[in-house]
């Protein structure tokens, strides 16, 4: 009997068992730094001669490992056996398909901490942070495959007499899956294996930043019963293979997690109808966001300070739904700047696998310099409090940074900057706060911290975010407890770990017999 869904609970590395096995987990993911892995086309190993290479964003100079990078050539032949694979899959019981996800589920559990310590080499996340990636790559496995044989039971529909009528949820086809990096198991999981429980077949184009933990999840993922050539694990640049898997007329959906620029031209590629194509294919976009916070002027200083500090800067503040902007209302501003200043300054930035790191290094050079950018505009935009440039260390390394005064046009408070970097702004009310935390093209999360239930109700209704929380830190959605995605910019709002979420990889056909 299939028991409820529960979200995995984290680890508690206090244990002393747990942080020794983690660091055993550490010490067994370097020996095997500078692997080569193939692609995997039709449930056999491809190279192309190029290759990926896969470093260490705490010591760039160590390569995690060299995964091999697809051509075009690879591209029409994973779609070509995705379409083949699709044939006999979709045919699968939908209880049965939900049995490879369990099994993977409880793989993962058994690999929790090197899976992890994959996380710390390959993206730079700290322990804990890593350790939820997995767990949530886990509720995944189990969320979905409970959500599929859900669907796949009878649905209530209005009975008339004379008619027996049912709906029945079939699979689209081919799917395209073009995860982002800084959730490399979490959301690449769910964006792979929602489609796959449904009866799809996919080619999997993980981010170039962190295919190795994408091979460790392809290799799972067989081992859990997943057959050939439904998941064709398919590395390689968005240049050279993206614009072709996006149009190939063969694909019927794409899902994408990623900036808003990726998004908005997989969007525009999806949306042009090609020879030989006959359906309109759907896409699932989630593109970012520049999420605020609001300190209403009764709000509890303290617990607002944490709350920031822990939405702004974890992960290094590489997380969509990380708090960006905090806009205090007059009376709180000075007090709540100075807590978090003071918080703020307590951090330590270091390299991600030492277990006293509060936060590792940005993913790459590339985001190294643009976050650098930006702080350097932001100098010019507002006043810096502490922060302000990079951090001791051979990586990837930025202090946390806060600027205040920072007026609402300005482009710290306008474009995502996806590193440890917030913008104060001062409020002189709550209409103006919710004026300036909609003022964006964005609207993935935001928070405000108040005791006023009459501005908590307001911000209800006009806080325009797809995930909207209270008196809380705006990030760690929990599969299941919080549906993700937003508005706006921010892409679909195809809410992620929610009960509606298969239904988008999925098309209704009703029959009806009448007797």
């Amino acid at each position: 009997m299939l028991v409820d869904f529960q979200n995995e609970p984290l680890t508690d590395f206090t244990d002393p068992s747990r942080r020794a096995a983690m660091k055993e987990a550490l010490e067994t993911a370097r020996r095997g730094f500078g692997r080569e892995y193939p692609m995997r086309i039709d449930g056999r190993d491809r190279l192309s001669g190029h290759w990926i290479r896969s470093v260490d964003p705490s010591r760039p100079r160590e390569v995690v490992g060299q995964v091999a990078a697809a051509t075009r050539e690879d591209a029409m032949d994973a779609i070509q056996g995705a379409w083949a694979a699709f044939a006999g899959w979709s045919r699968v019981p939908a209880q049965a398909r939900a049995r490879c996800l369990f099994k993977a589920a409880a793989l993962m559990r058994r690999r929790k901490f090197f899976l992890a310590a994959l996380m710390c080499f390959e993206v730079g996340k700290t322990w804990s942070e890593a350790d939820a990636d997995v767990a949530e790559a886990i509720d995944f496995l189990e969320f979905y495959g409970r959500e599929m044989i859900r669907l796949a039971q009878p649905q209530p529909l209005v009975r008339i007499l004379g008619e027996d009528n049912e709906v029945i949820y079939e699979p689209l086809g081919v799917g395209v899956v073009i995860p982002p990096w800084n959730f490399p198991l979490a959301i690449l999981t769910g964006m792979t294996v929602s489609s796959v429980v449904a009866g799809n077949t996919v080619v999997l184009k993980p981010a170039s930043a962190s295919p190795v933990i994408a091979a460790e999840f392809v290799r799972i993922m067989e081992e859990a019963g997943i057959p050939p050539g439904v998941i064709q694990f398919l590395p390689g640049s968005g240049g050279e293979i993206g614009d072709v898997l996006v149009s190939h007329p063969q694909v019927r959906f794409i899902t994408f997690t990623g900036s808003r620029d990726v998004g908005v031209h997989i969007f525009e590629l999806a949306a042009k109808v090609h020879p030989g194509q006959t359906w309109l294919k759907r896409v699932i976009a989630e593109m970012g966001g520049k999420d605020a916070i609001i300190v209403d002027n009764d709000a509890d200083p303290d617990d607002a300070a944490a709350g920031i500090v822990t939405s702004a800067f974890g992960f290094a503040g590489q997380k969509c739904s990380a708090c960006s902007r905090v806009i205090a209302l007059a009376d709180v501003y000075e007090p709540l700047l100075e807590r978090v200043k003071h918080l703020t300054e307590r951090l330590k930035v270091a390299p991600a696998d030492l277990e006293e790191a509060s936060y590792g290094p940005v993913v790459d050079r590339a985001a190294y310099d643009k976050v650098l950018e930006y702080i350097e505009i932001g100098k010019r935009e507002g006043q810096l409090v502490t922060g302000g440039g990079p951090a001791e260390g051979e990586g990837y390394f930025i202090k946390p940074t806060i600027f205040r005064d920072v007026s609402p046009g300005a482009r710290i408070a306008q474009e995502e900057i996806f590193g440890p970097v917030v913008a104060f702004l001062k409020a002189r009310g709550f209409d103006e706060a919710l004026e300036i935390a909609n003022g964006t093209p964005y609207g993935l999360t935001g928070g405000v911290y108040s005791r006023n239930r009459v501005h908590l109700e307001r911000a209800r209704r006009e806080f325009h975010a797809g995930n909207l929380y209270f008196n809380r830190k705006i990030t760690g959605a929990l599969v299941g407890v919080h549906p993700f995605g937003g508005f706006g910019m921010s892409g679909t709002d195809s809410k992620a770990g929610g009960r509606d979420y298969l239904l988008l990889l999925t098309q209704a056909k009703v029959v009806s017999e009448r007797f």
